[in-house]
């Protein structure tokens, strides 16, 4: 077993090989690595926060500068492995299918199956443990969507993909179904080339197929609009402009991606733990809407959607149901939780019920 350093040019550039083998070897469909200068980035940051287009979302400006530098996050970092990983559930009810049906539930695709958090960082340690094996004691710290990270410049700036007119990163060998992943680490490995600036070219359909809105011009996104900021990370109440807009959306949504034409070359997710799980690809919503709290736990543990809690579940379920077609078993649904002790869910509950008691 070799544990030294690289002494040579050649010997980091057969470093840098091996390492994106064994990440393959892990699950990582795209590997590359990239310095920590998002020194372009930042002021674009400031001008979205300043404008307040995070929303609720005020971690988003918590951390000041570390953000965007990443010497401040982790000291020492000089090199960044950026990784990614297809998520897409292989023989899942179709998304668009399901979009269209008004009497079924919507949940993102990213969320059907098992939370990809904990997962890409137990591989993100496993790949640091095998370069310590290979070079020794170096310094790293691995992140997925769990700190103050930039992950999309950093994908594009380490040649994994380019942030397309939805601001998603757009791989053109692999669409842009995945999630992102980062090493940080003291090692100065080489770079990879980034990737090209455009992809999208006069391509509008993402923008036109948004349902609010959200992208208000090309690589533009205001969160406050954004469905999926909606059912995700608002808090509160969601704004009655909006509901009927989210039609039977309850956790997310990917109509953007959808209409991509890059994601006619998206493949299906590798990971097993990616497949969808209790019936979510296309749920019934007065079922979805009947779960206990506990239930609620039991099923969603070790999936993305417990983060949101019971209340926010049924809050989401609410409006899908407010725009479901009008039946009997909707109404009575929806009457039974007319009581909640929580007001978030009896505002949405009201709302739904007099959107079927007045038709």
């Amino acid at each position: 077993m070799t544990t030294a350093m690289p002494s040579t040019t050649a010997a980091w550039a057969d470093l840098r090989a091996r390492i994106a083998g064994w990440a393959h070897e892990l699950g990582f469909g795209g590997f590359g690595i990239t310095d920590v200068d998002l020194s372009a980035i930042e002021p674009r940051l400031q001008a979205w926060l300043d404008e307040g287009r995070n929303g609720a979302m005020d971690w988003m400006a918590r951390h000041g500068t570390k953000r965007t530098r990443p010497a401040e996050l982790v000291p020492g970092t000089i090199r960044i492995l950026s990784v990614s990983m297809d998520y897409w559930p292989p023989d899942s009810e179709s998304a668009k299918r399901t979009l269209r049906d008004p009497g079924t539930a919507y949940v993102s695709r990213y969320a059907l199956g098992r939370d990809y958090h904990k997962l890409m960082r137990n591989r993100l340690q496993k790949l640091a443990r095998r370069i310590e094996d290979e070079v020794g004691t170096f310094g790293y710290r691995a992140f997925v969507d769990s700190a103050p990270v930039m992950e999309k410049p950093l994908a594009q700036k380490a040649g994994l993909g380019t942030p397309g007119k939805h601001t998603c990163v757009i791989d053109p060998q692999r669409g842009s179904y995945f999630f992102l992943g980062e090493l940080y680490t003291d090692l100065p490995l080489p770079v990879d080339a980034p990737a090209k600036d455009d992809v999208c070219g006069g391509c509008r359909a993402c923008i036109n197929a948004c349902p609010t809105g959200a992208i208000t011009a090309p690589y533009q996104l205001d969160a406050r609009l954004c469905i999926s900021y909606q059912t995700i990370e608002n808090p509160g109440s969601i704004p009655e402009s909006l509901r009927p807009l989210m039609g039977n959306r309850v956790y997310g949504c990917d109509d953007c991606q959808l209409v991509c034409p890059w994601n006619r070359y998206a493949t299906d997710a590798e990971e097993q733990d990616f497949r969808a799980r209790n019936g979510l690809d296309a749920p019934d919503p007065v079922w979805l809407f009947s779960w206990s709290e506990e239930e609620f736990l039991r099923r969603f543990e070790g999936s993305p959607v417990r983060r949101i809690g019971h209340v926010l579940w049924l809050r989401n379920v609410a409006v899908a149901l407010g725009n479901a077609p009008t039946s009997q078993r909707v109404v009575d649904a929806l009457r039974a939780r007319r009581d909640h002790p929580n007001p978030i869910v009896r505002e949405h509950v009201e709302w739904a019920l007099q959107r079927h008691l007045s038709a």
